[in-house]
């Protein structure tokens, strides 16, 4: 019973992270040039989100600092 769970639960997972690659394929956001570390973040947020994309979420990264490392 209980890997039953699992396995439902892995298949909701999956199809919430395929569907937020296809709303990242419709904006666009694979079609551009070498991606900064804002546009990773915004790639990556658009697909965690789902299909809360199509409820109108548009998650956007603006800045991203990274941390550099210390001399």
């Amino acid at each position: 019973m209980r890997d039953s769970y699992s396995r439902v639960g892995g298949l909701i997972v999956l199809v919430w992270l395929v569907i937020g690659i296809i709303a990242a394929a419709q904006r666009g956001y694979f079609d551009g040039g070498p991606v900064n570390c804002a546009g990773f973040g915004t790639i990556a947020v658009t697909t965690i989100a789902g299909p809360l994309n199509y409820m109108g979420v548009n998650p956007k990264i603006a800045d991203c600092n990274v941390p550099q490392p210390s001399p």
